[in-house]
């Protein structure tokens, strides 16, 4: 468990918001440089496939795109309004410190904030709606109007990175943004490691592994998965709020999301699996949730897909998990391969 965690806050230290993904992508892919025992192929948008069969019926896949946001606009007084790169509530970024990528690479660091920011001069700061329009970066740079931010290379449609805060606590919890679906791919990472050191069982797995680059805008595994594919199983966050029976220490089973039901021969089998195995999980219904599985079922893939994931809390947020959730998911994960 030490290795994905440890894992797991590598990858989450690169940067990778939707449509930023060529670092984190080139990373995971040289974790297998010298492993012979798989075949790595890249998608003509850069998602990533790891295979140890020519023919996989069985995939594993997690997303490596995270939340971000973009410049939209360079403001007079030399702030940034940006736009959202996938979907999340305002507020729950307020404050938080930022990255700025210029086209040429060079990064300029500022925080997030709302616009007037000082509540001794602002008597509707605490009122006034946390939306686009009405936040913006301040640059931490002495930059008072558009060309002081030009002159720094700074454009529209630069990209913006929230830090993470990452921290692992005592207790066994896992705080950091983009938890989703980080967490996820750092288990699949693990699994192809052990997978590949397998030289007992490794011959007879027909299974590949995808880390896919635009599930926060939908279109994630629409394409990259192979024709001989029978089953999917997908690896994302797991809800945990008010009317869900998710858990940070536990994994979930998703039987619906707001794309529709999942596959009940594959969720029936996760459950028996996960009860044989004592394996702690939930059986949980989604209501404002999509997956690399409904963007591959909507893309036209005649497959099986099932959704599990370690409870997160605070989703799209400052989100929390525990190791005992990662666990779970790993050790269900890893049961089904075996059983497939």
């Amino acid at each position: 468990m030490e290795n994905i965690i440890a894992t797991l806050e590598s990858i989450l230290k690169i940067n990778s918001p939707t449509g930023y993904t060529a670092e984190v992508i080139k990373h995971i892919s040289s974790l297998f440089d010298d492993d012979s025992n798989i075949k790595k192929t890249l998608t003509n948008k850069g998602s990533l496939l790891i295979s140890f069969d020519e023919s996989p019926e069985l995939l594993l896949t997690a997303h490596i795109d995270t939340l971000g946001a973009m410049v939209k606009e360079i403001k007079g007084n030399g702030t940034l309004e940006v736009t959202q790169l996938g979907s999340y509530p305002w507020n729950s970024f307020e404050g938080e410190y930022v990255s700025v990528r210029n086209s040429k690479g060079k990064i300029y660091r500022g925080t997030f904030l709302m616009n007037n920011p000082a509540a001794h001069v602002n008597e509707k700061l605490r009122s006034d709606k946390r939306e686009q329009g009405n936040m913006s970066i301040r640059l931490d740079e002495l930059v008072n109007s558009q060309s002081d931010v030009k002159k720094l290379g700074i454009n529209t449609g630069d990209f913006v990175f929230f830090d993470i805060r990452y921290e692992y606590t005592k207790s066994g919890f896992v705080k950091s943004r983009f938890l989703d679906d980080k967490a996820c791919a750092a288990i699949l990472i693990e699994l192809i490691k052990e997978l590949s050191g397998d030289k007992k069982n490794k011959k007879n797995k027909k299974v590949a592994f995808y880390f896919s680059n635009y599930e926060e805008v939908g279109h994630g595994s629409a394409i990259g998965i192979p024709d001989s594919v029978k089953e999917l199983l997908v690896l994302d966050m797991a809800v945990v709020g008010e009317g869900c029976t998710g858990a940070e220490d536990a994994v979930s089973i998703c039987v619906k999301d707001s794309s529709g039901p999942y596959d009940f021969h594959v969720s029936e089998k996760l459950k028996d699996l996960a009860s044989k195995n004592k394996i702690k999980y939930n059986v949980d219904i989604y209501p404002y949730y999509g997956s690399d599985g409904s963007a591959a079922l909507l893309a036209g893939y005649d497959i099986r897909v099932g959704l599990i994931g370690p409870g997160v809390s605070a989703s799209h947020g400052v989100e929390r998990t525990h190791r005992k959730g990662i666990a779970e998911t790993y050790k269900l994960a890893k049961t089904y391969i075996n059983n497939f």
